[in-house]
């Protein structure tokens, strides 16, 4: 590991401000790993990524549709991976095409594929600290 930071978020629109400060580090290839519970900001993190690297994105949570594409000046590719629990449904997604392309790999409930998860990428952990605050710890693994 070689970087960690923790923040605390206070509401969407701060979560969203956390994540532009993390995509100042990130770049085309890097893959990110969201852990956390459900309406933790995972989508709102994603919301902030976009805003830096294809603002004119609209950013929504791709529960049915498994994977949103946003492009921009680097691509986005927003997974979510609730309902994927084993390497044949995960593979059927077309998963793993994406490292091929161009882009950076976001994905949210990755502690459902833990199998399937790069030694190289960041990992951003959601805690639910009230209603609206939340503890949001930003990792460099490698």
């Amino acid at each position: 590991m070689f970087f960690e930071k923790i923040f605390i978020s206070e509401s969407e629109a701060d979560t969203e401000k956390i994540a532009c400060e993390l995509a100042e580090m990130i770049q085309s290839g890097d893959f990110i790993a969201f852990f956390g519970d459900l309406g933790s900001g995972k989508t709102a993190f994603v919301r902030g990524l976009a805003a830096h690297f294809c603002p004119k994105s609209h950013v929504s949570s791709p529960t049915f549709a498994i994977v949103n594409e946003y492009n921009g000046k680097t691509p986005i590719f927003h997974f979510d991976m609730y309902r994927i629990h084993d390497d044949d449904n995960l593979f059927s997604t077309g998963f793993y095409d994406y490292f091929d392309r161009d882009g950076i790999i976001a994905v949210e409930w990755s502690e459902n594929i833990p199998f399937a998860l790069p030694e190289k990428r960041y990992d951003v952990i959601f805690e639910k600290l009230s209603d609206s605050k939340r503890r949001i710890t930003c990792r460099k693994m490698q």
